[in-house]
């Protein structure tokens, strides 16, 4: 199910800078007992977004409304808010916009997430590398081509995941997660100053690790510093922490972190 502007449809304007220029942001949330999970934490992010590609004019009440409407009638699925700088402008000049689109869509959510949370995730080195862009990184524009090769190349693997490096041989991120790994009492993840998405579910671990007595650290490392690892952790809003079992020919067994995130 889609909602455009407020009204269930599937069709968004050819003239829209999403179609023509991927001028937008998005934000993908998990649907459980019909609520839209860490709601604020997600309309945050869009917000952020939209700050970040200076598009104003965003009717934030009405996109809230529009979510918790559309959340209501599904027990469990996922929710996708997208909202674009709208209709206007000649070439690339946003002068002229009259107003951003709202987009709000419903669908299933991915049941392999709960198979993976017993079994682990294995992931595939990604021979295809992120672009390192500070202006952009951290937000979730709509500009996926990166990750649309990345899953691509995933699918031609038996793989559950790929883990992506950026054009330096450093490590970033998953093509829809983000990544973690332990090291005894310390905790590490990429940092993602220059690429990758800052995702709600990660900003939430990266707390979470503190709380429970561990150090964490966002640093610049390449693939190799896996080989000391004793436990990987993949997480994003949808699922929201997996155990990795294998990346490549590296096996992992611990699950000491996992269970702490997830005591029950």
């Amino acid at each position: 199910m889609m909602w455009v502007n407020g009204e269930q449809q599937s069709v968004v304007a050819a003239s829209d800078r999403a179609v023509q220029f991927g001028d937008g942001c998005f934000t993908t949330a998990r649907i459980r007992s019909g609520e839209v999970e860490l709601f604020t934490a997600h309309t945050a992010r869009l917000q952020q977004g939209c700050e970040r590609l200076m598009i104003t004019g965003v009717d934030w009440q009405r996109l809230g409304q529009e979510m918790r409407y559309a959340a209501a009638q599904h027990q469990e699925g996922v929710l996708k808010a997208i909202v674009t700088r709208g209709s206007g402008g000649r070439g690339y000049s946003a002068a002229g916009c009259a107003a951003p689109t709202r987009i709000v869509s419903v669908s299933a959510y991915p049941a392999h997430y709960h198979a993976l949370r017993e079994s682990g995730a294995r992931l595939a080195l990604s021979p295809i590398r992120l672009g390192k862009n500070p202006l952009l990184a951290g937000i979730k524009h709509l500009n996926r081509l990166e990750q649309v090769l990345i899953r691509t190349r995933l699918e031609q693997t038996d793989a559950d995941e790929a883990l992506v490096l950026d054009t330096d041989g450093m490590l970033v991120e998953c093509c829809a997660a983000n990544f973690f790994w332990r090291i005894g009492d310390a905790v590490f993840t990429p940092d993602l100053t220059a690429s990758g998405v800052n995702g709600i579910q990660r900003q939430r671990v990266m707390q979470q690790v503190v709380e429970l007595g561990f150090t964490l650290s966002e640093v610049r490392s390449g693939i190799d510093v896996l080989a000391e690892a004793e436990e990987v952790l993949i997480t994003n809003a949808l699922m929201p922490v997996l155990p990795v079992c294998q990346i490549e020919a590296w096996h992992f067994s611990s699950r000491r972190l996992f269970r702490l995130l997830n005591p029950h």
